[in-house]
């Protein structure tokens, strides 16, 4: 509460290629909404991430994708705008935004266990926790990760989880099996899967 007995408006992002994005996503982002109280959650497509080798699938299609996938979602607002930027995105150029279009508001970053994993390799990732609680989704660790999420090597700020069951499936697997011609319906929402199949994404090499 503010001075004023004002309720602080309480504003999540969640960023992500999103290429596709897929049911943990909106999991994700329900329990998010859910669980943190959110009055609003952002959710950003990436512009060029500059921490993924690969060419990501144009913008206009994931950002197509991204309104779909995430458009029944209670509070849950699809953001373009790091799209639209030149060079690679950072979370951190996001934050300062919304906390100048939200002066007044409590931010929250949503990131799955894996991301804060590395959240210490972000650009000003000291400024990350000090703008924005980090709010933490235990979910299924990627294939091949081993031993137990080390939380001692976040930068201090405020913390928060979010509890959400086990979804070991991935974009990347969604991807791989779109190019096989393998069925895809079950690991991403209806609407997406139709987008992909219209449009043919995933199929070329």
């Amino acid at each position: 509460m503010t001075a004023r007995g004002a309720t602080v408006r309480r504003l999540g992002m969640f960023g992500g290629a999103f290429d596709p994005p897929h049911n943990a996503h909106v999991a994700l982002a329900r329990a998010a909404v859910e669980q943190l109280h959110l009055d609003e959650l952002r959710i950003f497509p990436t512009g060029q991430a500059w921490h993924k080798s690969r060419e990501l699938s144009a913008k206009q299609h994931r950002l197509a994708m991204a309104q779909q996938a995430f458009a029944g979602v209670p509070n849950a607002v699809v953001d373009g705008r790091e799209l639209q930027r030149s060079g690679f995105t950072y979370t951190i150029d996001t934050l300062r935004e919304l906390r100048q279009e939200f002066p007044q508001a409590e931010l929250l970053l949503v990131i799955g266990a894996d991301q804060a994993e590395a959240l210490h390799t972000w650009r000003e990732n000291a400024e990350i926790a000090q703008i924005a609680t980090i709010s933490i989704a235990a979910r299924a660790r990627p294939t091949g990760a081993t031993g137990t999420f080390d939380a001692s090597r976040l930068p201090p700020g405020r913390r928060e989880s979010v509890e959400l069951p086990p979804m070991p499936f991935s974009s990347t697997e969604i991807r791989a099996r779109a190019a096989a011609g393998q069925g895809i319906d079950h690991l991403v929402p209806a609407a997406v899967a139709r987008y992909i199949e219209h449009h043919h994404l995933y199929q070329s090499a």
